[in-house]
């Protein structure tokens, strides 16, 4: 049986953020997969509260050097790297001056959301799968985790589907009750469209909520996780609706081996559907 390869997108992961649900989860669960024998590659934001020196990341120059075009303005996607040592494991980031530079995550020090975090994930997202494709490494699963890789399934299965890396990829999207409060501007929308991404794909986001984003995402995604024990009701009736693999949330001592076995099952039901 060939190595299955799971692509970890991550909103947070510690030790270069605080702990949280999601970033212990980012943290240990690329590690524990990568254990049971499945060969893994992990992204996050590099945000500028991340101390490089301390964490030892350096520029992968041979990854650098495209630039992206968001809502007509070039934005140079820098890739980097860190290593976490005792877990053989190494963690890719996302940079951007104009992005990712300053020492907040996701809102400044008075807790106001920053007003460019749509052009943040849609940078993120790009970003992401551009350096994926340069890496000519072609992910069986891609698990993503918390709203800034919320667009990442969309670009998967519109703009990435005729792709020999991702065309067999399935999407999996771990929502969890961490929420951005104000609804981005309503010209995310335009700003979002690449090529493959049609008006009705995004129609869903014609009011940019947290909701709505989160509704779209999963609508995309191949499979479902509640990473949270306390997730929107709406949601969770949305999920019903969309008759596909859900994970109910897990505790820390369950969720490894449940996620992996989740992994098996949905590329189990990929091989019954081919044969």
């Amino acid at each position: 049986m060939k190595n299955i390869k799971v692509l970890f997108v991550s909103q947070e992961i510690t030790p270069y953020l605080d702990e949280s649900e999601m970033s212990v989860i980012g943290r240990y669960l690329p590690q524990g997969i990568q254990e049971r024998g499945k060969e893994i590659r992990t992204f996050m934001p590099k945000y500028g509260c991340i101390n490089e020196r301390r964490n030892q990341l350096h520029e992968v120059i041979r990854l650098s050097g495209m630039n992206l075009i968001i809502d007509d303005a070039d934005h140079p996607l820098i890739i980097k790297v860190a290593s976490i040592q005792s877990a053989r494991m190494q963690v890719y980031f996302i940079d951007n001056e104009d992005y990712f530079h300053r020492k907040f995550v996701l809102s400044d020090e008075n807790g106001e959301e920053f007003p460019d975090n749509d052009e943040r994930l849609i940078f993120f997202a790009r970003g992401v799968l551009e350096t994926v494709k340069k890496l000519r490494w072609a992910p069986d699963i891609v698990h993503c985790h918390g709203w800034i890789t919320g667009l990442v399934p969309l670009y998967l299965k519109r703009t990435y589907k005729e792709d020999p890396l991702f065309s067999n990829s399935k999407v999996i999207y771990s929502i969890y009750n961490k929420e951005f409060k104000k609804p981005f501007k309503t010209s995310f929308r335009k700003k979002l469209w690449i090529e493959g991404v049609s008006d009705e794909d995004i129609d869903m986001v014609k009011q940019p909520t947290f909701i709505n984003l989160s509704k779209l995402a999963m609508k995309m995604s191949d499979a479902i996780i509640f990473g949270s024990q306390t997730i929107r009701p709406e949601l969770k009736q949305y999920v019903k609706s969309l008759d596909k693999p859900v994970l109910d949330y897990q505790s820390e001592e369950n969720y490894m081996d449940a996620y992996s076995r989740f992994y098996d099952t949905i590329l189990s039901e990929e091989i019954h559907d081919s044969k």
